[in-house]
């Protein structure tokens, strides 16, 4: 790894963890942690920088620290402090494009690394069932999060082409998951009851927040013999869940909701502080999102610890027991699965994986 790292979005949980372990390897001289907001976690040894990456100050830091590796994680979903959604995508937004202004300017700059997502891909019913790094998604995201990291994404597809001597890295995580997850998919599943789109039943994958911050340290530091990380890489854990075996390992049950009423149950979930519904979140309830991971075995040479249904089993762990046993939540999910299979319902239509189907195995 370079001897100079500086790393943004080390406000919230995932940018501290990474900047407290990437001190300790021993390449490593200076970590230079910037963000807006004051963290509330210990960042070791790290200067920490109060900078909003909007301004022209980041470009002042690269040089002042000659900084020679930057890991942008102030790619987000969720508001930090004051400011909404307008304040998140324009730190996405507008923040990346200054940042990457900087990093085209500074010649001691030699490694990037961008936090994305597989929301780029976008959820519709005529998705592949796997989609790879080189595959176009049937239609681009609308707004929110996934349009705000497909920008974000073109943006330093742009940086690379400008400067080539500069190896850069994306990753697009799935779901984020663990102990200590702060996603608006986390704050879905903490919900004591699940609304669900009625007549669906998502295929999902979890990344373990372990494997997050292993595979930052994969990508931040030079490649190891015979990979290569540079480049656009799914990161995900092995296997699929789906959203009814999801709440039944957590003992939460679920409320389906016709689809033109989802969008306002979200709204009052939003107003309320629950959870940000959002659209891009509806439509992965409704069509869900797989991924390959072969190029982030075979080529970037990483392995995650955890399998989707491992990392899930953690992050339900912390949570604590639902407001029904597991064990009782599927009998009776079983058992109502089993009454309705003897009719036709609207689940089985087009579009629908028919929610009644995946029950067993949960």
């Amino acid at each position: 790894m370079g001897k100079a790292v500086l790393v943004t979005g080390v406000a919230r949980q995932l940018g501290g963890r990474f900047v407290r372990r990437v001190q300790r390897d021993p390449d490593v001289d200076r970590v230079i942690a910037v963000d807006a907001e004051a963290p509330g976690h210990d960042l070791g040894e790290a200067l920490f920088v109060r900078a909003d990456i909007r301004q022209p100050t980041i470009g002042r830091l690269l040089a002042e620290y000659d900084v020679d590796t930057v890991v942008h994680l102030d790619v987000t979903g969720t508001p930090l402090g004051a400011g909404g959604r307008t304040a998140v995508k324009e730190t996405n937004v507008i923040g990346t494009m200054q940042l990457l202004g900087a990093c085209q300017k500074s010649p001691s700059v030699q490694r990037l690394v961008v936090k994305s997502t597989t929301s780029v891909y976008g959820s519709a019913p005529r998705d592949p069932a796997v989609f790879t790094e080189a595959t176009p998604p049937k239609s681009l995201p609308g707004g929110g999060f996934a349009k705000d990291a497909a920008e974000v994404e073109g943006y330093v597809r742009g940086f690379a082409r400008r400067r080539p001597d500069v190896a850069v890295c994306v990753l697009r995580f799935a779901n984020i998951l663990g102990p200590a997850a702060d996603t608006p998919f986390a704050e879905y599943l903490s919900l004591p009851v699940l609304p669900t789109v009625f007549g669906y039943d998502p295929r999902l994958q979890f990344v373990h927040e372990d494997d997050v911050i292993d595979v930052l340290r994969i990508a931040s530091r030079e490649p190891r013999r015979a990979t290569l990380n540079s480049g656009t890489f799914n990161i995900a854990g092995d296997g699929v869940l789906t959203l009814s075996q999801c709440s039944r390992r957590l003992g939460r049950p679920t409320v389906p909701v016709l689809l033109p009423a989802v969008r306002w149950v979200g709204s009052a979930l939003r107003t309320v502080g629950a959870t940000d519904f959002s659209t891009e979140q509806i439509r992965l309830l409704t069509h869900g999102r797989v991924v390959s991971t072969v190029q982030m075995r075979e080529t970037l040479g990483f392995e995650p610890a955890y399998t989707t249904a491992e990392a899930f089993a953690d992050f339900a762990r912390s949570r604590g027991r639902g407001l029904l046993p597991p064990a009782v939540l599927g009998w009776a999910v079983d058992r109502i699965a089993d009454r309705v299979g003897a009719q036709p319902g609207p689940g089985r239509g087009a579009g629908g994986t028919g929610a009644t189907t995946t029950h067993s195995g949960g």
